[in-house]
């Protein structure tokens, strides 16, 4: 369901959003020739995991990750109702600054192979949400559309248990807002929050001696920046991710908050001869 968030005269309504349609879809098209490009870069992942305490302030020392990271994009490969899947894949490089060992994968640490947050707004995925234009703003003196989003998406959620780790995919439960140049349509920023509370029962197995028979999902927010990087041979400029920040709140029991920090760096193109590009 499309929807236009700005306000009209009753006999502007439908220009309006006529003129929002055309410009998601624009968008949308972008999207594609982004991903397609895309797929072609690898960079170096830098993440940071940091307990916080009740107020928010840092609790021990984080846990520190890199990895390898590039994405996975083939537009005949779809998922779960036909559309399309695009995937972030990662090799670990460092583990608190030690080379990885095997099986050392921390129940907050990032999957090696998780969905790209972009894929939302491919045109065969546009159904899975509501948009509405949230006006206009300049981002680093360039215009900028904002477009706010809600998750409408019915299919179920998917709960993963790997030992004592849990893993959540809670379609249509998210709402945030995206930042759009307004002369290339590529993405600029995207917030994203939890709507309400998740719920979740524990199963048997894992549940240890006092511990809790469900968990909730208080809080996940998260907040993603692009940046312009530029490469060589041959030359081309691509919007890609300078940095994604993290909050979860999960009660179960004990109260577990998280902050995670991930930069990207050391951008470099492959490409298919097997000669990497800076």
């Amino acid at each position: 369901m499309l929807s236009a968030a700005a306000a009209t005269a009753p006999g502007q309504a439908q220009p309006v959003q006529a003129d929002f349609r055309e410009t998601l879809a624009r968008v949308a098209g972008r999207m594609e020739q982004w991903y397609a490009r895309a797929a072609s870069v690898m960079s170096t992942e830098t993440v940071w995991i940091q307990p916080l305490r009740a107020d928010m302030t840092p609790l021990d020392f984080p846990r520190r990750l890199s990895f390898e990271l590039r994405v996975e994009w083939d537009p005949g490969r779809t998922g779960p109702g036909g559309a399309p899947l695009a995937n972030v894949l990662r090799e670990p490089i460092r583990v608190n600054g030690r080379l990885p060992p095997g099986g050392d994968q921390g129940c907050m640490d990032p999957k090696p192979v998780s969905p790209e947050p972009l894929a939302m707004l491919l045109p065969a995925r546009l159904r899975e949400s509501e948009f509405s234009l949230a006006g206009t703003t300049r981002i680093d003196g360039r215009p900028a559309l904002m477009i706010d989003y809600r998750g409408v998406a019915s299919l179920p959620e998917e709960i993963t248990w790997t030992d004592e780790c849990v893993s959540l995919n809670l379609p249509g439960r998210s709402r945030g807002r995206i930042w759009i140049d307004a002369e290339t349509y590529d993405v600029l920023r995207v917030d994203d929050r939890l709507v309400g509370t998740f719920s979740f029962d524990v199963p048997r197995e894992h549940v240890r001696r006092g511990a809790a028979r469900s968990m909730v999902v208080e809080r996940a927010d998260s907040s993603i920046r692009y940046r312009r990087v530029a490469f060589k041979d041959p030359e081309e400029t691509l919007l890609l991710p300078a940095s994604i920040e993290s909050l979860t709140v999960i009660r179960g029991g004990s109260t577990q908050r998280t902050r995670i920090t991930q930069r990207f760096s050391d951008y470099r193109r492959f490409l298919t001869d097997g000669r990497i590009v800076n």
